[in-house]
């Protein structure tokens, strides 16, 4: 909001902790933000930008999807990326990370997260994603369980005076930028 506040020549965008369509909107309302970046809140959730858009037109926001429809988009994504490999099996090692984060919120229990990520086939991933209830919905809160890094925040700093002179256009030296963004 402060950042808002003192600049006005450029976009401001709000990022951290937008795990559903509502997260976004209230720190717009919040901010003032011009609008919002989505990092981990994604990470198995790739409707969450449809959310958005619906949200942001002031359109209803969809329910939570059912595990059925989490479970052949985990496929299909899957899939995808085995044709991008040219190579099933790079693909399916490639795609491991990504299932826990779509099981994430889902009453599937660690076995089922721990067989999908560690699948060595599309048919294996297949035989373990079919035998779950496709009906099944995500818990209480499921959808803001974190994904990803959870280190906790990190502390953003503007370079020194930065705010007191906003019409230098300048470049910073490489050496100021490393030292406050860790490269």
């Amino acid at each position: 909001g402060e950042l808002k506040q003192a600049v006005h020549s450029v976009p401001v965008l709000g990022n951290g902790d937008i795990w559903e369509a509502r997260d976004a909107i209230r720190m717009v309302e919040h901010t003032g933000c011009d609008g919002v970046v989505i990092g981990r809140g994604c990470l198995g959730k790739p409707w969450l930008f449809a959310d958005l858009t619906a949200a942001f037109r002031g359109e209803p926001i969809p329910e939570s999807r059912l595990l059925g429809e989490v479970v052949d988009v985990m496929l299909e994504h899957a899939r995808m990326l085995c044709a991008h490999k040219n190579d099933a099996e790079r693909g399916v090692v490639e795609f491991r990370k990504h299932a826990s984060w779509y099981l994430t919120g889902y009453p599937v229990g660690p076995d089922v997260r721990r067989r999908a990520a560690q699948a060595s086939s599309i048919t294996e991933l297949e035989e373990i994603l079919g035998a779950l209830d496709r009906s099944a919905r995500l818990v209480e809160g499921g959808a803001r369980l974190k994904r990803g890094h959870t280190n906790g925040p990190i502390k953003v700093v503007l370079p020194e005076g930065y705010l007191e002179h906003l019409e230098d256009l300048s470049v910073p030296d490489d050496n100021d930028v490393v030292s406050l963004s860790g490269g």
